[in-house]
């Protein structure tokens, strides 16, 4: 009956900590290497990381940085086998600081390009490409030029960065066409294939941005309804390049960008769990608060994740909300202060109220009496800049009745709403004179 390969691996991980200590570095080293394998093989992805990783102290000792490097793929290999892409760039950006210590140019450039690529594609994975082409960039200068440019895995990423620019699948095809040609290990090829199949979902996701009303005035709230179709995800799935089994998706973050009159008052509460295959409808309220020429409601910013892993980003479109000023009217009223009686004076006031949400600019008012009733006292024309929403004009005037009967008593209003719109009234309003 053979060993237990659980027992099998503690024995070299405890034989390879006696060696180190023992400073028989090059023994031990070779026992953390095989420990590291023994727990790969049993699925103990973490144990099996930190074996590689405690094989690096004796091969540091010897200055073997190629096996370093060696060392530091296998520990991300296992942390790419247990999900933990995070963990997997950490360990790739370390390995920048051992290979400027390699003695061949080639090996180098080999290096500098293999751990960058595998960087940006845990950065892709997390819903960072932009961040992970940013890291492509800043170690070029560390890569001979031609190796830069001829290399099958930069021509990946330019790939994928295309793909992402250019809205098309077809950049995606080629590389899936081209895979072989990378050579990647399994849990790397894994890696790549889940970015490959983010960058689809993120094509292939339709959405569109729908408004409650044609038009809204700057006091009115606005319904927005972000609808989601999933549809076109199902042949993803249905892939068997991917074999990709869906647990979970839910948008985890959005941002809205908005102009600056604009500002949400409710948005969905995240996370907010969808369906593949099925159009999901996203509710969002918002306020303007004043006109501007050019109003903008997006890109909204959707940050998707799926197994509560893999993420990606998704920008809407843009709608233009067609934004005006509420409409304004003036009311104007008179009333006796002492009841009009013949050949003797009277006050009389006039009332200009401003009843509704909009303001009105450039107000001219001017009031026309009947030749029966003399302006003794007061002003029969008001100027004034603006009258802002519930405020009112008031003056009084003195009249004299010279004769008995029924009139009438004009006021015309001239006015511009906050549009520039010119506005004119008259008002009229019956008066009678008696003995």
């Amino acid at each position: 009956m053979g060993k237990d390969p659980k027992t099998t691996a503690e024995n070299q991980l405890k034989k390879a900590e006696q060696l180190y200590k023992a400073r028989q570095f090059k023994k031990a080293g070779k026992n953390f290497h095989s420990a590291g394998i023994s727990f790969l093989k049993l699925e103990e992805y973490e144990i099996a990381k930190n074996c590689f990783l405690e094989a690096i102290k004796p091969f540091l000792e010897l200055d073997k940085y190629d096996t370093i490097l060696e060392l530091i793929r296998k520990a991300s290999e296992a942390c790419l086998q247990n999900n933990q892409y995070s963990e997997a760039f950490r360990l790739y950006k370390d390995t920048m600081n051992h290979i400027p210590k390699l003695k061949s140019e080639t090996d180098k450039n080999d290096n500098y390009v293999l751990f960058s690529v595998l960087s940006y594609l845990c950065l892709h994975a997390n819903g960072a490409p932009e961040e992970g082409l940013d890291y492509i960039k800043r170690n070029r200068n560390k890569i001979d030029n031609d190796f830069f440019k001829e290399n099958n895995l930069i021509q990946l990423i330019s790939e994928l960065t295309l793909s992402i620019r250019d809205k098309t699948e077809k950049y995606l095809e080629n590389i899936q066409n081209n895979l072989n040609q990378f050579k990647l290990r399994d849990p790397e090829v894994k890696l790549l294939k889940d970015v490959i199949l983010l960058t689809k979902f993120q094509l292939l996701i339709e959405s569109s941005l729908i408004l409650d009303k044609d038009t809204y005035t700057t006091n009115d709230i606005i319904n927005l309804n972000v609808e989601l179709d999933t549809n076109p995800l199902i042949q993803v799935l249905n892939n068997s390049f991917f074999k990709f089994k869906i647990n979970s998706f839910q948008i985890i973050k959005l941002i809205v960008s908005l102009s600056d009159n604009l500002t949400t008052n409710k948005k969905p509460d995240l996370p907010f769990s969808l369906d593949i295959g099925s159009k999901i409808t996203l509710p969002f309220t918002l306020k303007p608060h004043f006109q501007l020429d050019n109003p903008k409601i997006g890109p909204i910013n959707l940050t998707f994740e799926l197994n509560n892993l893999l993420i990606f980003n998704y920008d809407t479109s843009v709608i233009i909300p067609n934004l005006i000023s509420p409409p304004a009217s003036l009311e104007a009223s008179i009333k006796n202060l002492r009841p009009p009686l013949l050949d003797q004076s009277f006050p009389l006031e006039i009332l200009i109220e401003n009843r509704s949400q909009g303001e009105a600019l450039d107000v001219n008012i001017d009031v026309e009496f009947p030749e029966e009733l003399k302006l003794m006292r007061g002003t029969t024309n008001k100027q004034i800049y603006s009258l802002r929403s519930n405020e009112n004009l008031k003056w009084e005037v003195n009249l004299k009745p010279l004769d008995v009967g029924d009139f009438i008593i004009k006021i015309s209003i001239k006015f511009k709403d906050p549009d520039d719109n010119q506005i004119n009234d008259v008002k009229e309003f019956p008066f009678s004179i008696k003995m």
